[in-house]
Protein backbone atom coordinates (compact mmCIF):
# COMPACT_ATOMS: atom_id res chain seq x y z
CA UNK A 1 0.00 0.00 0.00
CA UNK A 2 0.95 3.64 -0.39
CA UNK A 3 0.85 6.03 2.56
CA UNK A 4 1.26 9.79 2.70
CA UNK A 5 2.79 10.66 6.07
CA UNK A 6 2.71 14.25 7.34
CA UNK A 7 4.30 15.90 10.36
CA UNK A 8 1.47 15.13 12.77
CA UNK A 9 1.88 11.43 11.90
CA UNK A 10 5.67 11.20 12.26
CA UNK A 11 5.53 9.49 15.65
CA UNK A 12 2.99 6.93 14.50
CA UNK A 13 5.03 6.01 11.42
CA UNK A 14 8.50 6.55 12.88
CA UNK A 15 9.46 2.98 11.93
CA UNK A 16 8.81 3.73 8.24
CA UNK A 17 10.64 7.06 8.44
CA UNK A 18 13.67 5.35 9.97
CA UNK A 19 13.55 2.67 7.28
CA UNK A 20 13.45 5.37 4.61
CA UNK A 21 16.58 7.04 6.03
CA UNK A 22 18.34 3.66 6.10
CA UNK A 23 17.27 2.97 2.52
CA UNK A 24 18.38 6.40 1.33
CA UNK A 25 21.82 5.83 2.83
CA UNK A 26 22.18 2.48 1.07
CA UNK A 27 21.01 3.92 -2.26
CA UNK A 28 22.45 7.40 -2.45
CA UNK A 29 25.59 7.16 -0.29
CA UNK A 30 26.66 3.52 -0.59
CA UNK A 31 25.54 2.53 -4.08
CA UNK A 32 25.61 5.81 -5.99
CA UNK A 33 28.40 7.42 -4.00
CA UNK A 34 26.69 10.79 -3.72
CA UNK A 35 27.92 13.38 -1.22
CA UNK A 36 24.84 13.35 0.96
CA UNK A 37 24.51 13.95 4.70
CA UNK A 38 25.06 10.64 6.51
CA UNK A 39 24.59 10.02 10.22
CA UNK A 40 25.50 6.48 11.19
CA UNK A 41 23.53 4.18 8.90
CA UNK A 42 21.01 6.87 7.92
CA UNK A 43 20.92 9.55 5.24
CA UNK A 44 18.98 12.65 6.21
CA UNK A 45 19.53 16.35 5.69
CA UNK A 46 18.25 19.72 6.86
CA UNK A 47 15.18 19.42 4.64
CA UNK A 48 14.03 16.44 6.70
CA UNK A 49 13.84 18.79 9.71
CA UNK A 50 11.34 21.07 7.94
CA UNK A 51 8.34 18.76 8.33
CA UNK A 52 8.14 17.48 4.75
CA UNK A 53 5.53 14.99 3.62
CA UNK A 54 6.70 11.47 2.79
CA UNK A 55 5.07 9.06 0.38
CA UNK A 56 5.82 5.51 1.50
CA UNK A 57 5.24 2.28 -0.38
CA UNK A 58 4.98 -0.47 2.21
CA UNK A 59 3.34 -3.80 2.96
CA UNK A 60 -0.33 -3.96 3.94
CA UNK A 61 0.57 -3.98 7.64
CA UNK A 62 2.56 -0.77 7.23
CA UNK A 63 5.70 -2.35 8.65
CA UNK A 64 8.03 -3.09 5.74
CA UNK A 65 9.15 -0.28 3.42
CA UNK A 66 9.58 -0.83 -0.33
CA UNK A 67 9.97 2.72 -1.62
CA UNK A 68 9.87 6.36 -0.64
CA UNK A 69 9.81 9.93 -1.94
CA UNK A 70 10.01 13.22 -0.04
CA UNK A 71 7.69 16.13 -0.87
CA UNK A 72 8.31 19.80 -0.10
CA UNK A 73 6.30 22.87 -1.10
CA UNK A 74 8.32 25.31 -3.17
CA UNK A 75 7.10 28.19 -0.98
CA UNK A 76 9.88 27.30 1.48
CA UNK A 77 13.48 26.05 1.30
CA UNK A 78 14.09 23.39 -1.34
CA UNK A 79 17.06 21.67 -2.95
CA UNK A 80 15.82 23.19 -6.19
CA UNK A 81 16.52 26.76 -5.09
CA UNK A 82 19.21 26.24 -2.46
CA UNK A 83 21.47 23.81 -4.31
CA UNK A 84 20.43 23.41 -7.95
CA UNK A 85 19.51 27.00 -8.83
CA UNK A 86 21.72 26.96 -11.94
CA UNK A 87 19.71 24.12 -13.49
CA UNK A 88 16.85 26.39 -14.58
CA UNK A 89 16.76 29.90 -16.09
CA UNK A 90 16.14 33.03 -14.05
CA UNK A 91 12.95 33.65 -16.02
CA UNK A 92 11.33 30.58 -14.42
CA UNK A 93 9.43 31.25 -11.20
CA UNK A 94 8.90 27.82 -9.64
CA UNK A 95 7.80 28.95 -6.18
CA UNK A 96 4.03 28.59 -5.78
CA UNK A 97 1.63 26.80 -3.39
CA UNK A 98 0.58 24.36 -6.10
CA UNK A 99 4.14 23.51 -7.23
CA UNK A 100 5.93 20.93 -5.07
CA UNK A 101 9.40 19.47 -5.14
CA UNK A 102 9.92 15.70 -5.13
CA UNK A 103 13.29 14.39 -3.94
CA UNK A 104 15.02 11.28 -2.59
CA UNK A 105 12.83 8.91 -4.58
CA UNK A 106 14.18 5.37 -4.32
CA UNK A 107 13.19 1.71 -4.23
CA UNK A 108 14.42 -1.07 -1.94
CA UNK A 109 15.23 -3.51 -4.74
CA UNK A 110 16.17 -6.33 -2.35
CA UNK A 111 12.90 -6.10 -0.42
CA UNK A 112 10.85 -5.89 -3.62
CA UNK A 113 12.65 -8.88 -5.10
CA UNK A 114 12.14 -10.91 -1.93
CA UNK A 115 8.46 -10.12 -1.35
CA UNK A 116 7.33 -9.55 -4.95
CA UNK A 117 9.35 -11.89 -7.18
CA UNK A 118 9.04 -10.98 -10.83
CA UNK A 119 8.47 -7.26 -10.24
CA UNK A 120 11.36 -5.52 -11.97
CA UNK A 121 13.00 -2.50 -10.31
CA UNK A 122 12.06 -0.22 -13.22
CA UNK A 123 8.42 -1.32 -12.97
CA UNK A 124 8.48 -0.75 -9.21
CA UNK A 125 9.85 2.76 -9.76
CA UNK A 126 7.12 3.51 -12.30
CA UNK A 127 4.41 2.35 -9.90
CA UNK A 128 5.75 4.62 -7.17
CA UNK A 129 5.72 7.46 -9.69
CA UNK A 130 2.07 6.69 -10.49
CA UNK A 131 1.18 6.71 -6.79
CA UNK A 132 2.95 10.06 -6.50
CA UNK A 133 0.77 11.45 -9.29
CA UNK A 134 -2.34 10.19 -7.49
CA UNK A 135 -1.25 11.79 -4.21
CA UNK A 136 -0.46 15.11 -5.87
CA UNK A 137 -3.76 15.23 -7.74
CA UNK A 138 -5.69 14.30 -4.60
CA UNK A 139 -4.13 17.18 -2.64
CA UNK A 140 -4.47 20.02 -5.13
CA UNK A 141 -0.88 19.97 -6.37
CA UNK A 142 -0.76 21.03 -10.02
CA UNK A 143 2.93 20.54 -10.81
CA UNK A 144 5.86 18.55 -9.46
CA UNK A 145 9.37 19.82 -10.03
CA UNK A 146 12.50 17.74 -9.81
CA UNK A 147 16.21 17.66 -10.48
CA UNK A 148 17.43 14.46 -12.10
CA UNK A 149 20.22 12.98 -14.17
CA UNK A 150 19.46 12.69 -17.92
CA UNK A 151 19.25 8.88 -18.02
CA UNK A 152 16.34 8.87 -15.54
CA UNK A 153 14.09 10.56 -18.09
CA UNK A 154 13.44 7.24 -19.82
CA UNK A 155 11.78 5.92 -16.64
CA UNK A 156 9.46 8.92 -16.49
CA UNK A 157 8.50 8.36 -20.12
CA UNK A 158 8.01 4.63 -19.54
CA UNK A 159 5.57 5.48 -16.75
CA UNK A 160 3.57 7.78 -19.02
CA UNK A 161 4.50 10.95 -17.17
CA UNK A 162 4.96 14.19 -19.08
CA UNK A 163 7.68 16.64 -18.17
CA UNK A 164 9.19 19.77 -19.59
CA UNK A 165 12.94 20.11 -19.18
CA UNK A 166 13.57 23.68 -18.11
CA UNK A 167 17.35 23.51 -18.15
CA UNK A 168 20.42 21.61 -17.05
CA UNK A 169 23.84 22.33 -15.59
CA UNK A 170 27.14 20.61 -14.96
CA UNK A 171 29.42 20.67 -11.95
CA UNK A 172 27.32 18.65 -9.54
CA UNK A 173 28.72 15.21 -10.32
CA UNK A 174 29.67 12.87 -13.14
CA UNK A 175 26.55 13.70 -15.17
CA UNK A 176 24.65 16.90 -15.95
CA UNK A 177 21.73 17.70 -13.69
CA UNK A 178 18.40 18.49 -15.35
CA UNK A 179 15.48 20.43 -13.98
CA UNK A 180 12.07 19.25 -15.09
CA UNK A 181 8.50 20.17 -14.26
CA UNK A 182 5.80 17.51 -14.34
CA UNK A 183 2.16 18.17 -15.08
CA UNK A 184 -0.32 16.79 -12.55
CA UNK A 185 -3.80 16.35 -14.01
CA UNK A 186 -6.57 13.86 -14.58
CA UNK A 187 -5.38 13.45 -18.15
CA UNK A 188 -1.86 12.54 -17.05
CA UNK A 189 -3.19 10.15 -14.41
CA UNK A 190 -5.29 8.33 -17.00
CA UNK A 191 -2.33 8.24 -19.37
CA UNK A 192 -0.06 6.75 -16.72
CA UNK A 193 -2.59 4.11 -15.67
CA UNK A 194 -3.08 3.11 -19.30
CA UNK A 195 0.65 2.96 -19.95
CA UNK A 196 1.30 0.85 -16.85
CA UNK A 197 -1.91 -1.20 -17.21
CA UNK A 198 -3.03 -0.27 -13.69
CA UNK A 199 -6.81 -0.13 -13.24
CA UNK A 200 -7.39 0.47 -9.52
CA UNK A 201 -5.94 3.46 -7.62
CA UNK A 202 -2.70 2.71 -5.80
CA UNK A 203 -3.16 5.43 -3.17
CA UNK A 204 -6.15 6.06 -0.96
CA UNK A 205 -6.27 8.93 1.49
CA UNK A 206 -6.40 7.63 5.06
CA UNK A 207 -8.45 10.49 6.47
CA UNK A 208 -10.47 12.30 3.76
CA UNK A 209 -10.81 16.04 4.11
CA UNK A 210 -13.25 18.38 2.45
CA UNK A 211 -11.78 19.71 -0.79
CA UNK A 212 -11.78 23.47 -1.05
CA UNK A 213 -12.82 24.68 -4.45
CA UNK A 214 -10.08 26.28 -6.56
CA UNK A 215 -7.57 26.13 -3.71
CA UNK A 216 -4.95 23.61 -2.61
CA UNK A 217 -6.18 21.28 0.11
CA UNK A 218 -4.94 21.17 3.67
CA UNK A 219 -1.66 19.43 2.83
CA UNK A 220 -0.34 22.33 0.79
CA UNK A 221 -1.70 25.12 2.93
CA UNK A 222 -0.90 23.81 6.39
CA UNK A 223 2.53 22.40 5.54
CA UNK A 224 3.59 25.54 3.69
CA UNK A 225 2.50 27.72 6.62
CA UNK A 226 4.19 25.45 9.16
CA UNK A 227 7.45 25.38 7.22
CA UNK A 228 7.50 29.13 6.82
CA UNK A 229 7.24 29.39 10.61
CA UNK A 230 9.89 26.71 11.15
CA UNK A 231 12.44 28.48 8.98
CA UNK A 232 11.73 32.04 10.06
CA UNK A 233 14.68 32.08 12.49
CA UNK A 234 17.01 29.84 10.50
CA UNK A 235 20.20 30.94 8.83
CA UNK A 236 20.51 30.33 5.10
CA UNK A 237 20.76 26.60 4.48
CA UNK A 238 24.25 25.72 3.23
CA UNK A 239 24.43 23.97 -0.14
CA UNK A 240 24.28 20.18 0.11
CA UNK A 241 26.42 19.82 -3.03
CA UNK A 242 24.98 16.35 -3.44
CA UNK A 243 23.74 14.87 -6.64
CA UNK A 244 19.95 15.02 -6.96
CA UNK A 245 17.69 12.16 -6.05
CA UNK A 246 16.05 10.22 -8.84
CA UNK A 247 13.10 12.52 -8.43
Amino acid sequence: MYLLVQAHQFEKFSHLIDQSFLLRKRVFADRLGWKVAVSGEMEKDLYDTLNPAYLFWCDNEGKRLYGTVRLLPTTGPTLLYDVFRTTFPNSCDLAAPTIWEGTRMCIDEDAVSRDMPGLRPDRAFCQLLLALCEVALDHGIESLVSNYEPHVKRLYERAGAELEELGRATGYGRFPVCCGIFEVSGRILTQMRTKLKVVEPLYQRSHPTRRQKSRPTALGEVLSERRQTDVSDMQTIPPDQSNPALL
